[in-house]
């Protein structure tokens, strides 16, 4: 059975840090840049990092940069998001989503511009 699944996510205060977990089954995550996604209530999808499937490259949005640091561990078949100083604003659902390209370093948006989603995990940073 093919599957993502995030976790990791829970409740903490601003400043905590906190690592996010994109589980892949059923296929090799390897061959797959993968994206880390967040919305927040009343918000559209927005993207927080990701990383390219190869070489390694990533792409941070402005408001986590030098914050937030995706990872993949290719033998284990997972990805990463260790978030640092964490702030209310990053409060959302995040998301992992997979997108098999060599090319591509963040998957899109919807839901159909990616090969996999996984379903969410809520991260709540209260002041």
């Amino acid at each position: 059975q093919v599957n993502l699944v995030e976790s990791g996510g829970r409740v903490v205060q601003a400043g905590d840090s906190l690592t996010l977990t994109c589980a892949a089954s059923g296929f090799t995550l390897e061959y797959y840049s993968i994206g880390w996604f967040r919305q927040a209530p009343g918000k559209g999808r927005e993207v927080v990092s990701c990383i390219r499937s190869g070489d390694g490259i990533t792409y941070y949005a402005d408001s986590v940069k030098g914050r937030f640091t995706i990872s993949r561990d290719n033998a284990e078949n997972m990805a990463y998001l260790q978030m640092n100083s964490l702030k209310p604003e990053d409060t959302a659902i995040y998301y992992c989503a997979a997108l098999r390209s060599i090319v591509v370093v963040c998957p899109g948006t919807r839901k159909d511009e990616s090969d996999y989603w996984g379903r969410g995990t809520q991260v709540t940073v209260s002041s």
